[in-house]
């Protein structure tokens, strides 16, 4: 840390005891470096100078006990104040502080305290009461930490609130994330079901489409032999036209030779034998039975006429 030249000097010649005096050096920074080389000066007055901000590690100077801070332009103390748990005497007269940090409560060493002459929020005011004396100082001490203890319990609270609203949100939000997962999961499974149901329509479609196909092929491969089947059905059906007329001639010779017959049978047997026409009629006969009578064709036509 800096600090205005030819002010501070050397820090350990400034050293009185357990006391050192750094006021009205017209400081705009503190030279913690040099405070924390010093342990033994426990009392540290810097009254007096154009301080407006301490630094952070200003709370690392934890063998602090008496503190002089007024007269400055401070706005606020360090976040980490309460690291100065050494600390019994603090004077912020004449500054621009409005609160102090919530660590302030953990000052547990803190036996006087004035805060006159600071823009404190009424609530802080109203604790800190009058410094006018060393008994009222002590006593705005001993209020004021017991209500930045009120303050920090407060903050804690309302810290640990914040948390269980954050830890809820993120829950929430993970439900929420987890629920559109879900979503979406299902989604893709719907889709994939379609997509599967669409693709076994198309393979049965072209399934029926291939064995529409081998049906016609079937057809037009089988369609020559049928009509070689339906043109050769006239030659089957011709062999009985074939067998009717012969059995047709069969029958008109069988006919003829049974008038034959019959003729001969009643030129014989009967009272027409007298007539002209039966005697050339038998005359036929006997010359016929003589010729043919070897043949056996001609003898079973015969007895069958004489069947008759």
């Amino acid at each position: 840390m800096s600090r205005a030249p030819g002010k501070a000097g050397n820090l350990r010649e400034k050293v009185d005891g357990n006391e050192l005096d750094l006021s009205l050096c017209d400081m705009s920074e503190i030279p913690v470096r040099e405070l924390a080389a010093i342990p033994k000066a426990t009392v540290l007055d810097l009254s007096c100078n154009k301080l407006t901000a301490l630094p952070g590690d200003f709370c690392s100077l934890t063998h602090i006990v008496r503190l002089d801070l007024s007269k400055n332009q401070l706005v606020q103390l360090p976040t980490e104040f309460g690291r100065l748990v050494n600390l019994q005497h603090l004077d912020l007269l004449q500054n621009r502080i409005a609160e102090l940090p919530a660590t302030f409560a953990q000052l547990k060493s803190l036996k006087w305290l004035d805060l006159k002459d600071n823009p404190l929020n009424p609530a802080l005011a109203k604790a800190a009461g009058d410094c006018l004396d060393e008994k009222q100082c002590k006593e705005c001490a001993q209020r004021v930490l017991q209500y930045m203890k009120v303050v920090q319990a407060e903050q804690e609270q309302d810290l640990q609130r914040k948390l269980l609203e954050e830890q809820a949100l993120k829950q929430k939000r993970e439900a929420e994330q987890r629920q559109k997962e879900e979503k979406e999961r299902e989604q893709r499974r719907k889709q994939k079901a379609q997509q599967k149901a669409r693709k076994r329509r198309d393979y049965d479609a072209l399934q029926a489409a291939q064995q529409e196909m081998k049906k016609k092929k079937k057809n037009k491969e089988t369609a020559p032999s049928d009509n070689h089947k339906i043109s050769s059905k006239p030659s089957k059906k011709q062999k009985p036209r074939k067998s009717s007329r012969l059995g047709a001639v069969m029958w008109t010779i069988l006919v003829v030779l049974m008038m034959l017959a019959g003729s001969i049978v009643a030129c014989r047997y009967t009272q027409l034998q007298s007539q002209s026409l039966c005697a050339s009629v038998n005359t036929v006969y006997d010359e016929t039975v003589r010729t043919v009578r070897g043949c056996h064709i001609l003898q079973s036509v015969l007895q069958l006429g004489s069947w008759q």
